[in-house]
């Protein structure tokens, strides 16, 4: 009885075992998608639930069209190791290419007597293939590899060991897939950050190029426009216009940048706050020069500003250049600061074209422009303003406008918390 007995118990045992083991490989299959080490946890498992040498799963390539190696639970020190990783097995002449054209599983107990076992790997592994079981991978209906265990401690091959590795091969086929797929992702998305980098990069340095050239253009179109000659002065005022309107595209350009960085990790520095109000306005002159704006300053209390120097620039400036787009010829522009509570607010003060109230704001929203697609007189893209509240939120701060209404002008506030003065 005991005999008879014990076999069974051990046998149960067994089953027990490696149920216990499938469902902790389970566990593990379903919490990571880095395939690597999923591999090696599923070439782990395998060798030890079949109680065989080693184990070895061998993948589709769709480039290709061929079988490869992809794990293998041998040591990188050992005979052959992971020098078998990327090795192609052929379709026709090999076990697990049997296994993957025929979608089934394939038992050998002998590969010497098997006309079906490829000994070229063998060789070049300097490795004995003595017996073998492959296992089909599939997922949605499809053998997408093959999960082999090698030379089995104890011949012949059973119906648990099929029936096993079976199990772990559908587990596995559908995580490795999922790992396929998220790695797939993530390399497109690096494609894709890489070359949101490069458009960064090329816009950066377009901008920067043209600055200077422009800056000579309006310059010297500026100075013609003083000349008592009228056919020279209508010349130069086509220049003039021309350049402005290069400039917006310019500005354009340059906001594209700054379009998805205002919550970035600031870089702050000390910095007067008429050292900031003075480096942004030598710019814009140019632009108020060149339509014969007025532009007025008034500098209140003087302070250090602790503040990224070219985000908030760039915010400050496409508020000036708002205002010099938007305000006529001969109009007037004034810069105002004053410390209001705990907050310094600076103004940028127009007496342009004003905003409706109902638009007060959704002129922060991105690409809105106001005036119609079809007729309107300003260029642009409508982006300046989302990116300069974007900016000035990234600081803590806020801004807004405020017009008495249409052709009555508007006054555009940026507000910093105390935190970013000194």
């Amino acid at each position: 009885m005991t005999e008879t007995t014990n076999p069974t118990v051990a046998h149960l045992e067994r089953r027990v075992q490696i149920l216990t083991r499938l469902a902790e490989i389970s566990a593990v299959l379903n919490s990571t998608v880095k395939l690597k080490p999923l591999l090696n946890t599923l070439m782990d498992a395998a060798a030890e639930i079949a109680d065989s040498e080693e184990a070895s799963v061998l993948l589709w390539d769709g480039n290709s069209n061929e079988l490869r190696f992809a794990a293998n639970s041998a040591n990188a020190d050992e005979p052959g190791g992971q020098q078998l990783i990327g090795k192609a097995v052929p379709l026709e002449g090999s076990i697990a290419g049997k296994v993957m054209r025929e979608n089934r599983i394939v038992t050998v107990d002998n590969t010497e007597q098997s006309t079906d076992h490829y000994d070229n790997i063998d060789k070049a592994m300097k490795f004995q293939t003595m017996s073998l079981i492959g296992v089909p991978m599939r997922s949605k209906n499809r053998v997408i590899g093959v999960l082999e265990a090698v030379n089995k401690r104890t011949l012949p091959w059973t119906k648990d060991d099929e029936h096993y590795l079976s199990t772990l091969a559908a587990q596995a086929a559908v995580a490795i897939e999922n790992a396929q797929l998220v790695a797939a992702l993530q390399k497109a998305n690096d494609e894709l950050s890489q070359l949101d980098k490069t458009k960064s990069d090329f816009i950066a340095i377009a901008s920067h190029e043209l600055r200077t050239p422009l800056g000579v253009i309006l310059g010297y179109a500026s100075f013609l426009q003083d000349t008592t000659d009228p056919e020279v002065r209508v010349l130069a005022d086509k220049v003039v216009n021309s350049a402005l309107q290069l400039r917006r595209i310019i500005e354009d350009l340059t906001n594209l940048r700054f379009l998805e960085q205002g919550g970035s990790e600031l870089k702050k520095e000390n910095v007067p706050l008429e050292e900031f109000i003075k480096e942004n306005l030598s710019e814009i002159r140019t632009l108020t020069d060149a339509k014969g704006q007025r532009l007025l300053v008034q500098v209140g209390e003087s302070m250090q500003l602790n503040i990224d120097r070219i985000r908030m620039s760039m915010a400050f400036s496409n508020l000036l250049n708002n205002a010099v787009r938007f305000t006529p010829e001969k109009g007037e522009i004034r810069v105002e600061t004053e410390r209001r509570g705990r907050e310094l607010w600076i103004k940028v003060r127009d007496n342009g074209k004003g905003i409706a109230a109902a638009d007060l704001e959704r002129i922060f929203e991105r690409f809105v422009q106001v005036e119609d697609h079809l007729t309107r007189e300003h260029g642009g893209l409508g982006i300046g303003l989302s990116i300069a509240r974007a900016l000035v939120q990234a600081h803590g701060g806020r801004l807004w406008a405020t017009s008495p209404g249409k052709e009555m002008g508007s006054t555009f506030i940026i507000a910093l918390p105390l935190e970013f003065i000194r």
